[in-house]
């Protein structure tokens, strides 16, 4: 990772460190590495409900139209519309304006590759190099200038697309769907409906702040009690832009991304679509889904954290299914990434198929104990340099004792260090996630604001 990008692009406050500049100077680097010197590249664009986004997107179009860059605007999309509908048209690039799951004061742009997939570290470093020297880079003139237009046929693929995906009727389904007033606010419950479902919507009315408030996959409180409520067969919370899922079972269970691995590899194995027997997670997978996975004779692969590390080993490996607790499930039968209603369609069309309400299917795995702190810290990487790192956590196991995994990590997105802890003791975990916070405070120093 460079200085400006981090797992998921470019992040930061809104007009403060991610500033209508940047965006610019992005859009112009952007449309300099992608077209390589030798055309005019094609770009598509979506963004999600945030207030900043129209700012941040009219400034990213001006520079790469500055720099001879066509763009097609998709408007208020999910994140991984813009990626299919990238590699499902002939242009030579996505990109999207999201902070994901950060609240609304925060935005983001990250691209795609004409594939589909997220750009590339090297060429996320080429363009981070040309916009040290932004006022160098080449810029159109005369009918070289790029031109901008709005495609809403694009999106209606997707759709189409993902009711495709179902391959069946979801009729006698009611599902409460939370779109965390972002965007899937709307295509969401259109999707579900059409497939038959009852739908019952709650954060579906974005007004540009409201964005992951109080709702959507990390806060799925509101989303579990109306399906009680409402005596729902299963809830969907998204996050902001869409491109991962946390659901509910019948009694308001949480079934996290861990939990709709676990059912999906066992079925996919069992109809004989689980590619080379393999399951991609990544080191903040619980050990029960490790162990789940034995049990069912599949193999368990872990990479770091980001869904776009999870992309690249199911590359590698040639496999169907990878994923990540937080809910980015990619089904690589139909999609490059992570993909929340996707996701979401595939477990509700499993229910369908076999009859089983989602608290059966989700219980193919016992979820060890975990702890997960967020310790917000002034210089998150000191981390990484800290020399006693690995100690650290060695010296956490042993206070755990066995079974147990420890990880301390700084995040990819936002300021803090993540300490993960597993075991079957919780209120010693409790304890030692204490000791580590302090330690990691220490390393990494106390935050500025």
């Amino acid at each position: 990772m460079g200085e400006l990008f981090g797992t998921d692009g470019v992040r930061g406050v809104a007009n403060r460190e991610l500033t209508p500049l940047l965006a610019m100077q992005l859009g112009m680097a952007a449309a300099a590495v992608l077209g390589n010197g030798n055309h005019a590249p094609h770009v598509l664009v979506g963004r999600d409900t945030r207030l900043s986004g129209d700012m941040l997107e009219a400034a990213l179009v001006a520079g790469l139209c500055s720099a001879g860059a066509r763009v097609t605007l998709l408007g208020i999309v999910p994140t991984p519309a813009v990626a299919y509908c990238t590699r499902h048209s002939q242009v030579d690039a996505g990109a999207v304006i999201s902070a994901s799951h950060n609240p609304f004061e925060d935005n983001g742009i990250k691209f795609f590759s004409t594939e589909g997939r997220k750009l590339p570290d090297d060429l996320e470093c080429h363009i981070e190099k040309l916009i040290r020297n932004w006022e160098n880079i080449p810029r159109a003139y005369r009918d070289r200038i790029g031109n901008v237009q709005r495609d809403n046929e694009l999106v209606e693929r997707y759709i189409a697309h993902l009711i495709a995906s179902a391959d069946c009727s979801l009729k006698g389904m009611r599902v409460v769907v939370d779109g965390a007033n972002g965007a899937a606010y709307s295509i969401a419950p259109r999707v579900l409906s059409q497939l038959g479902a009852e739908v019952v919507p709650i954060h579906c009315s974005p007004d540009g702040v409201n964005i992951n408030a109080g709702c959507g996959s990390l806060h799925t409180e509101s989303m579990r009690q109306t399906v009680q409520e409402q005596r729902a067969d299963v809830g969907l919370s998204f996050d902001g832009d869409a491109d991962r899922v946390i659901m509910s079972d019948e009694y308001g269970n949480e079934v996290d991304g861990d939990r709709i691995m676990a059912m999906s590899a066992v079925h996919l194995k069992q109809a004989g679509r689980l590619r080379n027997n393999v399951l991609v997670a990544t080191i903040m997978s619980n050990l029960g889904l490790e162990e789940a996975m034995k049990q069912h004779g599949i193999r368990m692969e872990r990479t770091r954290v980001g869904d776009r590390y999870v992309a690249e080993r199911m590359r590698e490996l040639d496999a169907v299914l990878g994923g990540e607790q937080s809910g980015h499930i990619i089904f690589a039968e139909y999609t490059t990434t992570g993909d929340g209603l996707l996701t979401a369609l595939q477990v509700l069309a499993l229910m369908q198929r076999t009859g089983k309400p989602l608290s059966e299917l989700a219980g193919v795995m016992d979820k060890y104990p975990q702890i997960i702190r967020n310790v917000r810290v002034r210089d998150k990487y000191a981390w990484e340099r800290y020399e006693q790192a690995k100690a650290v956590e060695s010296w956490a196991i042993q206070q755990l004792g066995y079974p147990s995994r420890v990880n301390i990590r700084p995040s990819g997105t936002e300021p803090v260090v993540r300490i993960m802890l597993e075991a079957t003791d919780r209120g010693r975990m409790e304890q030692v996630a204490d000791e580590l916070k302090t330690i990691v405070l220490q390393v990494c120093g106390e935050p500025e604001d």
